[in-house]
């Protein structure tokens, strides 16, 4: 079973339609990062239904060795980021990504992705 890297929506949009536990049962493991966390943080400060990554055994913070680059995309959020850097330094794992920018700067890259839009 592959590892993924989720960024924010997937986990959001999963989380929303009461499937979040289907990440698990495809994947195992789910990595998301430090910058990932914060913006579930921000949602849930703001009063949005987001899922706490705390509770998910799951589900681990993972950061990547080296911050993000920000040459991947200026139009990339903190989140895509540090999702893209984390998947470069482990290019086994899947990425999950609903942004069409960063999926398509993944598979430039040869990244594995799976979206939850085309």
């Amino acid at each position: 079973m592959h590892t993924a890297i989720s960024n924010t929506s997937p986990l959001l949009y999963l989380h929303r339609l009461g499937a979040l536990e289907w990440l698990p049962a495809l994947f195992g493991v789910v990595w998301v990062p430090t910058a990932v966390v914060s913006e579930l943080q921000e949602g849930k400060d703001r009063g949005y239904d987001v899922p706490d990554p705390a509770s998910y055994e799951w589900l681990r913070v993972v950061d990547p060795s080296a911050p993000p680059s920000e040459w991947l995309a200026r139009d990339l959020g903190r989140g895509e980021l540090a999702v893209l850097s984390l998947a470069l330094e482990n290019p086994s794992c899947l990425v999950l990504l609903d942004d069409a920018l960063a999926r398509s700067i993944a598979r430039a890259a040869g990244l594995q992705v799976w979206a939850l839009c085309a």
